[in-house]
């Protein structure tokens, strides 16, 4: 019985080295990006084989700009939507997680009680999905950037990992910089200068508080749920939630 129980053992151990030695050697260098403007990202490049498979062309619109050049309008009201307190936290939300757990459980009681299957002495809360809503600018550059679309226990310890070194390494300004110029705007739309090219026929430098709300208003979904083609209503309930959320905003750099 020993015998296999030190077995087991040595395997376990030598799962985690293994998989210790692929973390250490597959490992992004954060430390580039001070200065190197990433030539893609994980989401473009899955976007691109998802059209290969769909049998559509790839599309992809990106044209960097710096972030002096991307009007402040957009970077408070990217913030004023997606990351309120980017500038005092160091990439996790706390605030922001307690809430996404206080609701969780509300909601599970909720659909407990309803299904008759509600005990307060052994009724266990469901685990908050923690998608949106407590996740910072920060936690979603470095899924952009390096991840995969799954969703399991290893992926999301590598986000927090990866999360950690961006704020590390890199000042609160590039990160939002990098953010704003890779992250998702419609069908083979990828960053802020495109996005607003796209749909408002002028750089994204020029872009007034009403235009900017637009756009931050539809990063969550941009191709479904916050597509304006398809959710017009929506897009426009977002963007007069973000324009009175942006009036507490400050650029902090």
């Amino acid at each position: 019985m020993w015998y296999w129980t030190k077995v087991l053992f040595l395997i376990f151990v030598g799962a985690v080295v293994v998989w210790l030695a692929y973390e250490f050697f597959t490992f992004p260098s954060i430390s580039k990006l001070r200065t190197e403007n990433p030539a893609t990202t994980s989401m473009i490049e899955y976007r691109l084989s998802q059209a290969v498979d769909e049998g559509k062309e790839p599309k992809k619109f990106q044209i960097w700009m710096p972030i002096e050049q991307i009007s402040p309008n957009l970077q408070r009201a990217v913030l004023a939507g997606e990351d309120g307190r980017f500038f005092e936290h160091n990439g996790f939300d706390w605030e922001a997680i307690e809430k996404a757990w206080d609701e969780a459980v509300k909601e599970g009681e909720k659909e407990a009680k309803a299904e008759g299957d509600y005990n307060p002495e052994d009724w266990i809360p469901p685990m908050p999905s923690f998608k949106r809503g407590a996740s910072t600018v920060t936690q979603q550059l470095a899924k952009n950037l390096y991840l995969s679309e799954d969703r399991n226990f290893l992926r999301k310890g590598r986000e927090a990992i990866i999360t950690y070194f961006l704020e590390q390494k890199l000042s609160k300004k590039r990160i939002l910089e990098i953010y704003l110029n890779v992250i998702e705007w419609g069908d083979g739309i990828y960053g802020a200068e495109a996005a607003s090219r796209y749909y408002f026929k002028k750089s994204a430098s020029g872009l007034s508080e009403n235009e900017a709300a637009y756009l931050s208003a539809m990063i969550p979904s941009p191709l479904n749920v916050f597509n304006p083609k398809k959710n017009l209503k929506r897009v426009v309930r977002r963007q007069k939630a973000i324009l009175r959320g942006m009036r507490s905003i400050r650029l902090k750099y």
